[in-house]
């Protein structure tokens, strides 16, 4: 691997592993298992990485058989087969649900799913209950005629019964898939019909912070385009009468006899199928199997955050986002969860953190921006709430900027290790994130993940190290998709992720790896600003700009034709765009990046366009401003807003400036 001839000088370093982390933490018991059981020793995470990527078939081998995957059927290999058509435990027959539903070191009368809503009072379930929510639900799917390879979809928000219908679904060997409700019809529609489910379950609406959103209407559109329903299960979210034809969740959930059993399905048999963002075409569905999402949750779980018995785990998500699936497998490593369903901010910034505390969370997990707006509104979470409990917090959606480490430390917990994490959809995990044995250092990803290799490489293909580069995968992974759903020959799959380097997966980010393994993620490779011939990523842009109190959001773009940058903010209450202000947004960049982040021109809009995960949408814009119409540039049902676009659309070309 090449390096640039000079080395990242080290950061502030926040947070050190305790001296006793190889016997307190899951990551040193499982190296005390390696030297026991492999006669492996491995002195440092460096080396314990380097392993992990190299001999493929012996770390994943340890992680299934440090965690006790249990298999109906002998598999015939670890792994077959290269990127991208490789194929992990070919032979072995195992059930998602079930080693979920082992639920270790949990007895019967504990909680493990704590689930609290702006629409309903508290749900609690205990290991027995869950249990017993799962049996009767699955045999209510098995009366109504669902069985194995069929699919179950979910218009519902981050609640019990979503949780619970996932997993009896699973049990059966069906396919599940869920659409958070502030999702408009167009957006579910254009997602359900690419995978025809029979089975609906809809809520009639939800409470967002003090306002009641009525969902029925859209409920009923999506019911009428969706011609594979058989059944419509309605759940009364906001006291409403279900609609004719459905059945409600009692009628799912009624009592039987029958006991819980779980369908053994191959290891790459499809569990749930998951969405690109589908921002300039339909959604891409991606589908994620019972025995690779279960291996790689096990190992980012337990390993990485930490978690086992004893652990409450939360993060802020709906069931549109890959981070709610990621939390649902906790129990699976010994973790009770914390299902939240609201509007974050109310009814103010603060919220969260009181019930993180009033939960006895230890492990919270956010948005950087979230994290970044929580600062900005001179929020104190250790002096809103007594956030002892909490061990770990974690960051993920966007790059964490340095002054997002610094207020963690100095205004959220002072002990807790902070981890920020990167990874997608594609995988459903991250290929980069914190572990307990490295530091924590401001600004920096801690480190790339046990069995990921990730590399950067340069604008030839090459590895690099303290140099900025692609974030490409040279090995695969457990969790890289199944495929896309209906995709037979996988020219789709190939064309998403193999088209720049062949054999080595393109994820779409700019790295930087430094020689001490830490990583910095500097945004989408495709929303690059090239000036000069110089690459600069977005995320530090945005953390200076919108460092400014005037500001409260903002987006940039470069427009390589016209060798232009251009700067879109949106205003806080009572901030004007005058000269003072686009002198002071120049002066800042110059001061704390460099000349070359100096915007050309600077513009008020009254939106920034976001994805429904509520991701920046650089390059729409781009094609927006270079005369594309904005019908074209981006799929209305993607986008959080629709009419954000719009204000772009009334820049003159860059040929007219």
């Amino acid at each position: 691997m090449s390096a640039s001839t000079s080395t990242t000088p080290e950061p502030a370093v926040l947070w050190q592993p305790p001296a006793d982390v190889g016997q307190t933490s899951r990551i040193g018991d499982y190296l005390r298992w390696l030297r026991e059981t492999r006669d492996l020793t491995a002195s440092d995470y460096r080396e314990l990485w380097e392993w992990s990527v190299t001999d493929l078939t012996g770390f994943w081998q340890s992680i299934w058989d440090y965690f006790g995957v249990e298999s109906a059927t002998p598999y015939r290999a670890v792994v077959e087969g290269t990127l991208p058509d490789a194929r992990w435990f070919p032979g072995a027959t195992l059930n998602y649900a079930e080693h979920v539903l082992r639920l270790p070191g949990f007895a019967d009368d504990e909680p493990v799913v704590l689930a609290y809503s702006q629409s309903r009072s508290a749900v609690s379930l205990t290991a027995a209950q869950l249990r017993e929510e799962v049996r009767r639900v699955r045999a209510g799917l098995r009366r109504l005629g669902v069985t194995r390879g069929d699919r179950v979809a979910a218009y519902a928000p981050n609640i019990a019964e979503t949780y619970v219908l996932m997993l009896a679904a699973a049990s059966l060997g069906a396919t599940f898939s869920s659409c958070a409700p502030e999702f408009g019809t167009r957006s579910v529609v254009d997602r359900w019909q690419q995978i025809e489910p029979t089975l609906l379950l809809a809520v009639d609406g939800y409470r967002y912070g003090a306002r009641t959103v009525d969902r029925r209407a859209e409920v009923a559109e999506i019911r009428t385009a969706l011609r594979s329903l058989v059944h419509t299960v309605f759940l009364s979210y906001v006291d409403s009468e279900p609609p004719d034809g459905a059945l409600t969740w009692a009628d799912l959930a009624a009592p039987t006899d029958e006991p819980l059993t779980f369908e053994r399905v191959p290891f790459d048999h499809p569990l749930y199928v998951l969405y690109s963002s589908g921002t300039t075409g339909l959604p891409k569905p991606i589908v994620h199997g019972h025995g690779g999402i279960l291996l790689e949750h096990l190992k980012m779980l337990a390993l990485h955050h930490d978690l086992g018995p004893g652990d409450r785990f939360f993060w802020f998500t709906t069931t549109g986002w890959m981070m709610w699936n990621y939390l649902a497998s906790a129990p699976a490593v010994g973790a009770a969860i914390v299902l939240v369903d609201g509007d974050p901010a109310f009814p103010d910034l603060g919220a969260l953190w009181r019930l993180a505390a009033s939960a006895e969370v230890t492990y919270f997990g956010t948005s950087a921006p979230f994290l970044m707006a929580c600062r900005k509104a001179g929020v104190v979470p250790r002096a809103e709430a007594d956030l002892s409990r909490v061990r770990g917090i974690g960051s993920t959606g966007a790059p964490l900027p340095v002054e997002g480490f610094h207020w963690v430390y100095s205004d959220v917990s002072g002990s807790a290790q902070l981890q920020s994490l990167s990874g997608g959809t594609d995988v459903c995990t991250g290929f980069v994130g914190g572990v307990p044995l490295l530091p924590v250092w401001a600004g920096e990803i801690s480190c790339r993940c046990l069995g990921a290799r990730v590399e950067a490489f340069s604008s030839s293909g090459q590895p690099v190290l303290e140099a900025l580069g692609e974030l490409v995968v040279t090995a695969p992974m457990p969790s890289m998709p199944v495929g896309f759903w209906g995709d037979e020959a996988g020219d789709r799959y190939r064309e998403a992720y193999f088209d720049v380097y062949p054999g080595v997966w393109r994820h779409g980010d700019w790295i930087t790896i430094t020689s001490r393994g830490s990583c910095q993620i500097t945004g989408r490779s495709d929303a690059t600003l090239n000036r000069g011939g110089v690459r600069l990523g977005t995320s530090e842009f945005y953390a200076v700009v919108e460092g400014l109190p005037a500001v409260a959001d903002s987006l940039v773009v470069h427009l390589d034709g016209a060798d232009r940058l251009l700067l879109f903010v949106v205003l806080a209450p009572g901030a004007t765009l005058d000269e003072d202000l686009r002198a002071e947004i120049r002066r800042v960049l110059r001061g704390s990046l460099s000349p070359r982040h100096v915007p050309d021109e600077i513009h008020q809009v009254p939106a920034v366009p976001r994805t429904l995960s509520g991701k920046k949408l650089e390059v729409p814009v781009k094609r927006i401003l270079t005369g594309t119409p904005v019908t074209v540039a981006a799929a209305a049902g993607a986008l959080a807003d629709p009419a954000s676009l719009d204000a772009f659309a009334a820049f003159p070309p860059p040929t007219a400036r």
